[in-house]
């Protein structure tokens, strides 16, 4: 294992110059650096190990290399803070091969766990899916009761659009619940009905619960090189308490270390002055006008190929309704945004918005570079209306890899046609449409070399990008997508938000199958990245450090 910089370890005072040399920096100033000044939390100066000389008697510290990779820290553009560390402390069911194994998994974890919580408490878990399983369905409700021996228990689907909730759990939930939409009384609850026993589970989270699970994300973020994420939240996703106490976490760090720092939205419709009270950056997120594909919830131009009925879904926000909501938020100069991942969906979003700039002007509306979160199944004309209206795409690769592919998910549901439209990143590259990639973890995992590598190796080769562009939209973009644009890359005057990689080959990577698709001829002048060939290693992180204070150091 190569040695960790010598870097201030995450427990000690910042040190105010810090000097690195002798390894790779990533940079558009200088293809060939191998050094980096910091001072004061931002990044003063990158060249050569020659020319660091002239800094290295002023610094407070000289860290060697060893030959190492520093890159600007990735940035997580759509996680779920508590339900991600909840998914790494507690039931994760991610992987399961079959729905025998999910319920012994569920009894084994509830046996666990002590006895008043048992009793008094909701016990969580997250990452089912049935459409991996022999038996090709979930659990009955008296199947999943037996299971969690009468406890309280709230187990999200993958895509955290349906849930599995025993039968203590939905009495908690109360009696309305049958009323809402998305009611089984004996199978998953998808919709309202999902969004109502989902608040009864987090209502009985208590505040040290949710403060492990917030620390545990963290941490695993500051481990994996990740220097930001954008909390999407809101009140069918968490809660303001949730919100409020991520913000507060990060703002005074994990037990007196930095940890990454975090961005929040609140996904409520017209909620400029609710966002703005909660420290949130926008009005948007998990503001959902449809769901998911997995759960048949996204909503289809044509109904889904797997359904017994013509079903298509229904919009959950009508156009007039986004318009509404992308006026009173650029009129309040806050970013607003949208969940949306069906073409019918995208179709509405983009009708709506450009409702707004109609009455606004599209200048207005562009400069706030309002979201949608996935963005999944677009068309061309989709396309074009999201790059007219300055729309941003903050996507997550890392689906096409779990769920695409002529025999994934998505063809399942949609058949292969239409699974081969899904995440066409290469046309909004080209169509000007800016990306900002994300794990949504937990329905993937924290991941963010991983994410890079789905995106260049899309199953679909006509959607892949560079892996330079996507390590780009990965970094920069996530920076861009707040409207800064100052961060995110290694330059004189941006905070010194960074990671060290154990050294490895350089390479630069296209976005096709060509003989020659990757080159190390350091004569192009191009900066170099890890080889993220499938099937090969990811990099293993050393350090983050977030505007000069280390968040992670390998021991």
């Amino acid at each position: 294992m190569h040695p960790a910089p010598a870097l201030p370890a995450p427990e000690e005072p910042a040190v105010r110059t810090v000097l690195l040399r002798g390894g790779d920096v990533y940079t558009p100033a200088d293809p060939f650096a191998t050094a980096l000044l910091v001072q004061d939390g931002q990044v003063a100066w990158v060249g050569s190990d020659g020319a660091a000389e002239s800094y290295a008697g002023d610094a407070d510290r000289v860290v060697d290399l060893a030959g190492a990779l520093v890159t600007p820290a990735f940035v997580d553009a759509h996680v779920h803070a508590t339900s991600t560390g909840l998914a790494l402390t507690g039931l994760d069911l991610t992987g399961c091969p079959d729905l025998a194994g999910a319920l012994r998994r569920i009894t084994a974890f509830v046996r666990a766990q002590p006895a008043a919580d048992r009793e008094r408490g909701v016990l969580m878990g997250h990452g089912w899916d049935e459409t991996g399983w022999p038996e090709g369905r979930p659990p009955t409700l008296e199947e999943l009761d037996r299971a969690c021996e009468g406890a309280a228990v709230y187990l999200s689907r993958t895509d955290v659009h349906s849930a599995l909730a025993s039968t203590a759990l939905r009495a908690l939930a109360g009696a309305e619940l049958a009323a809402h939409a998305g009611y089984d009384p004996d199978a998953p609850l998808s919709r309202d009905a999902h969004h109502v026993v989902r608040r009864a589970a987090l209502a009985r989270q208590t505040p040290q619960q949710r403060d492990a699970a917030q620390r545990a994300m963290l941490r695993r973020a500051a481990e994996l090189g990740i220097g930001a994420v954008h909390e999407c939240a809101g009140p069918d996703i968490s809660s303001p308490e949730d919100l409020t106490a991520l913000l507060a976490l990060a703002a005074d760090g994990r037990d007196g270390a930095a940890v990454p720092e975090v961005f929040g939205y609140w996904g409520e419709l017209g909620a400029v002055d609710t966002a703005r009270r909660l420290g949130a950056v926008g009005v948007g997120g998990d503001l959902f006008v449809d769901g998911a594909v997995g759960s048949h919830t996204a909503c289809l131009h044509r109904p889904y190929d797997d359904a017994a009925a013509q079903v298509t879904a229904a919009l959950y926000l009508s156009p007039a309704r986004i318009a509404d909501h992308v006026t009173a938020c650029t009129e309040a100069g806050m970013q607003a945004g949208f969940h949306a991942i069906g073409d019918a969906a995208l179709a509405a979003v983009a009708e709506g918005v450009a409702a707004a700039a109609a009455k606004l002007g599209i200048g207005a509306v562009r400069a706030l570079r309002h979201r949608v979160e996935h963005a999944e199944l677009l068309d061309g004309p989709t396309i074009a209306a999201f790059a007219d209206l300055g729309l941003t795409a903050s996507v997550q690769p890392a689906f096409d890899a779990a769920w695409g592919g002529t025999d994934g998910m998505y063809a399942t549901r949609l058949g292969v046609g239409r699974a081969a439209a899904m995440n066409p990143f290469a046309a909004m590259v080209r169509a000007g449409v800016p990306l900002a990639l994300g794990s949504d973890a937990p329905v993937t995992p924290l991941d963010p070399w991983g994410t890079v590598r789905a995106a260049a190796f899309h199953r679909t080769p006509g959607h892949r990008i560079s892996v330079r562009a996507a390590f780009t939209a990965h970094t920069r973009g996530g920076w861009r997508a707040l409207g800064r644009d100052d961060a995110g890359v290694l330059v004189p005057g941006a905070p010194a938000s960074y990671a060290v990689w154990a050294p490895t080959d350089l390479v630069v990577q296209a976005p096709d199958e060509r003989v020659a698709n990757w080159s190390t001829d350091p004569r192009s002048g191009v900066p170099g990245l890890p080889d993220l060939t499938p099937g090969g290693p990811v990099p293993h992180c050393l350090a983050t450090v977030v505007r000069g204070r280390t968040a992670h150091l390998s021991r």
